[in-house]
């Protein structure tokens, strides 16, 4: 019998995955993603190099592509059908890491958390922590089975649609807080993504998710992340929506606010894409 043993965070140690890297419950995903305009891709750079065993999570593939929003949750039939082809199933121990930061490990944990799995973590640090500690890596493609089946029971109280969010401009029954950076929160600088008009949806709080990482590219301390979002006006005993530009940073905030002891963060999955698109009547504001 194998122990089953995942910290009680939702961040893991270099060092940790290191000692359960070999574990046969344990599944390491490599989610390295770059944002539009980027010189390369996440796949290019997991092709290079990456955690020995480590399967290969696109998030623009693993994704709602008949919405018109960029990666967009999927329907739940196509996530189970899409991570069992990854070798994942029930009973296993999921860990995201990423090449970039935080940047779509984050949103992988959520996705998994999101639909139901929360067996799932995150690697502090990232492939950076990985190779400073000492692991294992590797350019060849993992082999494994798709020999479980994987079951999906979504939790809709950690995803945010349009209309919840507007009923939220009325009822102010959680805190929104945007990702994105001050300048574009204010409307002071172009949206990466052409067309969208400037600003943030109204009574939004502005927290930019570089601010929850440490310099050593690792997430702040609990102790740090409480102070932080106290700073910033968040009430962490109150219901939080985090949103950003297109769902992927918002969930490095709500990774943060699990770690901070906020456990049941949601994120607008449509975030900025679809409030800030330019034949949208949503309410926006600016400064």
């Amino acid at each position: 019998m194998v122990a089953r043993f995942m910290p009680e965070k939702p961040v893991v140690s270099a060092e940790w995955l290191r000692s359960h890297l070999t574990a046969p419950d344990v599944r390491v995903l490599d989610c390295t993603y770059f944002m539009p305009g980027s010189p390369q891709t996440g796949r290019q750079v997991y092709d290079a190099h990456h955690i020995t065993g480590a399967r290969y999570f696109d998030i623009d593939d693993v994704a709602d592509t008949d919405s018109p929003l960029p990666h967009m949750l999927p329907p739940p039939e196509k996530f189970s059908s899409r991570v069992r082809k990854l070798g994942l199933g029930d009973g296993h121990r999921v860990i995201c890491y990423d090449q970039n930061g935080f940047l779509a490990s984050a949103r992988v944990w959520w996705m998994f958390r999101a639909m139901g799995h929360g067996d799932v973590a995150v690697l502090d640090g990232g492939f950076e922590a990985w190779r400073a500690a000492g692991g294992d890596i590797e350019d060849l493609l993992p082999h494994f089975q798709a020999d479980r089946h994987f079951t999906v029971r979504p939790r809709r109280d950690l995803v945010r649609d349009l209309g919840q969010i507007k009923s939220n401009l009325t009822s102010n029954a959680a805190q929104v807080v945007d990702a994105r950076s001050a300048p574009r929160f204010r409307g002071e600088m172009e949206e990466p993504r052409p067309g969208l008009r400037k600003g943030h949806i109204p009574n939004s709080i502005s927290v930019h998710y570089a601010q929850v990482i440490a310099a050593d590219g690792r997430l702040k301390s609990e102790d740090e992340l409480k102070a932080l979002f106290a700073k910033a006006g968040l009430d962490l005993a109150r219901p939080i929506i985090n949103t950003c530009g297109s769902g992927v940073t918002a969930a490095i905030l709500a990774l943060a606010q699990s770690v901070a002891g906020h456990d049941d963060s949601a994120v607008y999955d449509g975030s900025w894409s679809e409030w800030g698109k330019p034949d949208s009547e949503t309410p926006v504001e600016t400064g």
